[in-house]
């Protein structure tokens, strides 16, 4: 069993940053593929970023290329995932997901467990 708690969310104004971080705990992520997803209200939940295992190897929707970064520190069992030039339409919860394997999917059904979620508000 793998508990994920995120923590870094709440309020930013447009162009501003936030840097949310997952916390794992029950087994170590070093040997797993870890991603960040979003739900915005009356939308389903979207792929945001993906890491691998060794963070190597990262991927991340057109939406958020070049504003998002996604990180890792396997010492600290925790993910990061880095917002900049953050976008009122990047107001959503955001959630950690663990998948035990080594190739990066972007739907959900390939995630194994799931955090509680974090809430980001951009305001314009």
């Amino acid at each position: 069993q793998v508990q994920l708690v995120e923590s870094g969310g709440g309020s930013v104004q447009a162009g501003g940053s936030l840097r949310l971080s997952c916390a794992a705990s029950g087994r170590t992520v070093s040997g797993c593929t870890m991603g960040w997803f979003r739900q915005a209200p009356g939308k389903e939940r979207e792929f945001v970023a993906a890491i691998s295992r060794n963070g190597a190897t990262t991927r991340y929707a057109d939406s958020v290329k070049g504003r998002f970064t996604i990180s890792r520190d396997n010492a600290k069992n925790t993910v990061y995932l880095q917002m900049n030039s953050a976008k009122p339409e990047d107001t959503a919860v955001y959630y950690c997901a663990y998948r035990a394997g080594a190739v990066i999917f972007t739907n959900t059904a390939s995630y194994d467990y799931w955090g509680q979620g974090t809430q980001v508000t951009v305001s314009s």
